[in-house]
Protein backbone atom coordinates (compact mmCIF):
# COMPACT_ATOMS: atom_id res chain seq x y z
CA UNK A 1 0.00 0.00 0.00
CA UNK A 2 1.50 3.27 -1.27
CA UNK A 3 2.26 5.86 1.72
CA UNK A 4 0.43 9.35 1.79
CA UNK A 5 1.89 12.07 2.02
CA UNK A 6 1.27 14.86 4.49
CA UNK A 7 0.73 18.95 3.87
CA UNK A 8 3.37 20.85 5.73
CA UNK A 9 2.20 24.49 6.68
CA UNK A 10 5.31 26.67 6.25
CA UNK A 11 5.55 30.38 7.77
CA UNK A 12 6.91 33.07 6.06
CA UNK A 13 8.21 36.29 7.45
CA UNK A 14 5.30 38.85 8.44
CA UNK A 15 8.02 41.29 6.63
CA UNK A 16 9.28 40.32 3.44
CA UNK A 17 12.72 40.23 4.41
CA UNK A 18 12.86 39.00 7.88
CA UNK A 19 14.07 35.35 7.15
CA UNK A 20 15.73 35.53 10.72
CA UNK A 21 12.56 35.48 11.99
CA UNK A 22 11.89 31.86 10.98
CA UNK A 23 13.41 28.96 12.42
CA UNK A 24 16.61 27.52 10.56
CA UNK A 25 14.47 24.53 10.33
CA UNK A 26 12.41 25.77 7.86
CA UNK A 27 14.53 25.53 5.07
CA UNK A 28 15.67 22.20 5.81
CA UNK A 29 11.34 21.55 4.99
CA UNK A 30 11.26 23.47 1.53
CA UNK A 31 14.42 21.66 0.35
CA UNK A 32 12.49 18.48 0.59
CA UNK A 33 9.33 20.11 -1.18
CA UNK A 34 8.58 20.37 -4.46
CA UNK A 35 4.65 21.26 -4.70
CA UNK A 36 3.26 24.28 -3.08
CA UNK A 37 0.25 25.79 -1.93
CA UNK A 38 0.28 29.52 -1.81
CA UNK A 39 -1.72 32.90 -1.52
CA UNK A 40 0.20 34.41 -4.55
CA UNK A 41 3.13 32.81 -6.67
CA UNK A 42 5.24 35.16 -7.63
CA UNK A 43 5.63 36.19 -3.08
CA UNK A 44 6.03 32.62 -2.40
CA UNK A 45 8.56 32.37 -5.15
CA UNK A 46 10.68 34.99 -3.67
CA UNK A 47 10.39 33.69 -0.37
CA UNK A 48 11.88 30.27 -1.18
CA UNK A 49 14.76 31.66 -3.50
CA UNK A 50 15.73 34.02 -0.51
CA UNK A 51 16.14 31.06 1.60
CA UNK A 52 17.34 28.46 -0.13
CA UNK A 53 19.28 30.27 -3.20
CA UNK A 54 20.01 26.15 -4.77
CA UNK A 55 16.56 26.15 -5.21
CA UNK A 56 15.67 25.82 -8.96
CA UNK A 57 12.64 27.49 -9.11
CA UNK A 58 10.84 26.59 -12.37
CA UNK A 59 11.12 23.17 -11.47
CA UNK A 60 8.48 23.54 -8.16
CA UNK A 61 4.93 22.35 -8.91
CA UNK A 62 3.25 25.68 -7.66
CA UNK A 63 -0.69 26.03 -7.12
CA UNK A 64 -2.25 29.50 -6.41
CA UNK A 65 -5.04 29.64 -3.69
CA UNK A 66 -7.29 32.42 -3.18
CA UNK A 67 -11.17 32.97 -2.92
CA UNK A 68 -11.55 32.72 -6.50
CA UNK A 69 -9.98 29.34 -6.77
CA UNK A 70 -12.48 26.19 -8.07
CA UNK A 71 -12.58 24.01 -5.30
CA UNK A 72 -12.32 21.38 -7.89
CA UNK A 73 -8.91 22.72 -9.07
CA UNK A 74 -7.74 22.67 -5.76
CA UNK A 75 -8.85 19.03 -5.04
CA UNK A 76 -6.91 17.95 -8.15
CA UNK A 77 -3.54 19.37 -6.77
CA UNK A 78 -4.16 17.52 -3.72
CA UNK A 79 -4.68 14.11 -4.63
CA UNK A 80 -0.47 14.06 -4.86
CA UNK A 81 -1.04 13.59 -1.09
CA UNK A 82 -2.94 10.45 -1.95
CA UNK A 83 0.30 9.34 -4.27
CA UNK A 84 3.02 9.78 -1.76
CA UNK A 85 4.28 13.23 -2.43
CA UNK A 86 4.15 16.04 0.52
CA UNK A 87 2.95 19.65 -0.63
CA UNK A 88 3.82 22.67 1.33
CA UNK A 89 1.15 25.52 1.89
CA UNK A 90 2.08 29.29 2.27
CA UNK A 91 0.68 32.61 2.71
CA UNK A 92 1.49 35.76 1.55
CA UNK A 93 3.07 36.36 5.27
CA UNK A 94 3.05 35.19 8.52
CA UNK A 95 1.21 31.66 8.88
CA UNK A 96 -1.25 29.73 6.50
CA UNK A 97 -4.58 28.95 7.44
CA UNK A 98 -4.61 31.61 9.61
CA UNK A 99 -6.88 34.61 7.92
CA UNK A 100 -6.34 33.61 4.22
CA UNK A 101 -7.62 30.29 2.40
CA UNK A 102 -4.64 27.77 3.24
CA UNK A 103 -7.17 26.44 5.62
CA UNK A 104 -9.48 24.85 2.95
CA UNK A 105 -6.44 22.89 1.78
CA UNK A 106 -5.93 21.96 5.49
CA UNK A 107 -10.04 20.41 5.66
CA UNK A 108 -9.46 18.63 2.65
CA UNK A 109 -6.42 16.68 4.83
CA UNK A 110 -8.75 15.91 7.44
CA UNK A 111 -11.43 14.72 5.65
CA UNK A 112 -8.82 12.34 3.61
CA UNK A 113 -6.82 10.84 6.12
CA UNK A 114 -3.84 12.90 5.29
CA UNK A 115 -1.29 14.32 7.99
CA UNK A 116 -1.09 17.51 8.75
CA UNK A 117 2.06 19.37 9.89
CA UNK A 118 1.98 22.73 11.47
CA UNK A 119 5.38 24.45 11.10
CA UNK A 120 6.22 27.22 13.82
CA UNK A 121 6.40 30.56 12.58
CA UNK A 122 5.60 34.19 13.15
CA UNK A 123 1.47 35.19 13.44
CA UNK A 124 0.85 39.05 13.40
CA UNK A 125 -2.14 38.04 15.20
CA UNK A 126 -0.45 36.84 18.47
CA UNK A 127 2.23 39.34 18.54
CA UNK A 128 -0.19 42.28 18.84
CA UNK A 129 -2.22 40.39 21.50
CA UNK A 130 1.01 39.96 23.10
CA UNK A 131 2.41 43.73 22.93
CA UNK A 132 -1.18 44.99 23.62
CA UNK A 133 -0.56 43.85 27.49
CA UNK A 134 -4.78 42.65 26.77
CA UNK A 135 -6.17 39.69 27.92
CA UNK A 136 -4.64 36.63 26.47
CA UNK A 137 -6.43 33.80 27.95
CA UNK A 138 -10.05 35.04 26.04
CA UNK A 139 -9.80 36.57 22.96
CA UNK A 140 -11.37 36.72 19.48
CA UNK A 141 -9.74 37.41 15.86
CA UNK A 142 -12.94 38.50 13.42
CA UNK A 143 -10.87 39.42 10.46
CA UNK A 144 -12.06 42.23 8.28
CA UNK A 145 -14.82 43.78 9.61
CA UNK A 146 -17.47 45.47 7.23
CA UNK A 147 -16.08 48.22 4.94
CA UNK A 148 -19.00 50.49 5.47
CA UNK A 149 -20.84 52.27 8.18
CA UNK A 150 -23.05 52.22 9.39
CA UNK A 151 -22.41 48.48 9.40
CA UNK A 152 -19.00 48.67 10.90
CA UNK A 153 -19.55 50.88 13.96
CA UNK A 154 -22.45 48.70 14.67
CA UNK A 155 -19.86 45.39 14.37
CA UNK A 156 -17.34 47.71 16.11
CA UNK A 157 -20.03 48.46 19.51
CA UNK A 158 -21.08 44.93 18.91
CA UNK A 159 -16.97 43.87 20.19
CA UNK A 160 -16.67 46.49 22.38
CA UNK A 161 -20.08 44.55 24.14
CA UNK A 162 -17.97 41.52 24.29
CA UNK A 163 -14.82 43.30 25.90
CA UNK A 164 -17.52 44.79 28.59
CA UNK A 165 -19.24 41.70 29.07
CA UNK A 166 -16.31 39.32 29.01
CA UNK A 167 -13.37 40.57 28.96
CA UNK A 168 -12.73 39.17 25.63
CA UNK A 169 -9.95 41.06 23.68
CA UNK A 170 -11.29 41.20 20.27
CA UNK A 171 -8.42 41.74 17.19
CA UNK A 172 -9.54 42.33 13.49
CA UNK A 173 -7.62 43.91 10.38
CA UNK A 174 -8.57 45.66 7.47
CA UNK A 175 -6.44 46.35 4.09
CA UNK A 176 -3.36 48.65 5.01
CA UNK A 177 -4.62 51.61 2.59
CA UNK A 178 -8.39 51.99 4.73
CA UNK A 179 -6.36 51.96 8.26
CA UNK A 180 -7.41 55.28 8.58
CA UNK A 181 -10.69 54.72 7.82
CA UNK A 182 -10.79 51.90 10.53
CA UNK A 183 -9.02 53.98 12.61
CA UNK A 184 -11.76 56.93 12.37
CA UNK A 185 -14.49 54.59 12.68
CA UNK A 186 -12.98 53.04 16.10
CA UNK A 187 -13.11 56.95 17.41
CA UNK A 188 -16.94 57.58 16.26
CA UNK A 189 -18.04 54.29 17.95
CA UNK A 190 -16.38 53.29 20.31
CA UNK A 191 -16.53 54.55 24.25
CA UNK A 192 -14.38 57.05 25.26
CA UNK A 193 -11.99 55.30 28.15
CA UNK A 194 -11.80 51.77 25.84
CA UNK A 195 -8.23 51.06 25.24
CA UNK A 196 -7.49 50.24 21.32
CA UNK A 197 -4.14 48.73 20.27
CA UNK A 198 -2.52 49.26 16.83
CA UNK A 199 0.48 46.94 15.90
CA UNK A 200 1.39 47.61 12.22
CA UNK A 201 4.36 46.91 10.62
CA UNK A 202 4.95 43.93 12.96
CA UNK A 203 8.32 41.76 13.16
CA UNK A 204 10.11 44.70 11.36
CA UNK A 205 12.14 47.58 11.80
CA UNK A 206 9.79 50.16 11.67
CA UNK A 207 7.62 48.06 14.06
CA UNK A 208 4.94 50.38 15.44
CA UNK A 209 2.57 49.32 19.02
CA UNK A 210 0.63 51.87 20.49
CA UNK A 211 -2.03 51.01 22.96
CA UNK A 212 -3.95 54.28 23.60
CA UNK A 213 -7.76 55.01 25.27
CA UNK A 214 -10.28 56.65 22.16
CA UNK A 215 -9.87 59.50 23.53
CA UNK A 216 -6.37 59.67 23.43
CA UNK A 217 -6.56 58.23 19.63
CA UNK A 218 -8.57 61.11 18.77
CA UNK A 219 -6.12 63.27 19.35
CA UNK A 220 -3.28 61.09 17.65
CA UNK A 221 -3.05 62.19 13.46
CA UNK A 222 -5.03 59.46 12.16
CA UNK A 223 -2.83 59.20 8.76
CA UNK A 224 -0.14 57.66 10.18
CA UNK A 225 -0.98 53.93 9.65
CA UNK A 226 -1.69 54.46 5.99
CA UNK A 227 -0.53 51.48 3.69
CA UNK A 228 1.05 50.52 6.78
CA UNK A 229 0.21 46.23 7.57
CA UNK A 230 -1.47 46.70 10.74
CA UNK A 231 -3.70 44.77 13.29
CA UNK A 232 -6.60 46.54 15.52
CA UNK A 233 -6.96 45.12 18.93
CA UNK A 234 -9.72 46.60 21.67
CA UNK A 235 -9.62 45.29 25.34
CA UNK A 236 -9.16 45.99 28.98
CA UNK A 237 -6.23 46.85 31.45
Amino acid sequence: MMLKGKLYLIPCPIAEDNLESLPSVIAQYLRSINHFIVERARTSRRFIKALCPEIVIDDLDIFELDKRTPKEGLDAFLQKLLKGEDIGVMSEAGCPGVADPGNLAVQWCHQNDIKVVPLVGPSSILLALMASGMNGQNFAFNGYLPNKNPELVKTLRNLEGQVVRENQTQLFMDAPYRNTFLLESCIEALNPNTKLCIACDLDSPQSTVMVLSVTEWSKQNVDQFHKRPAIFVIGRW
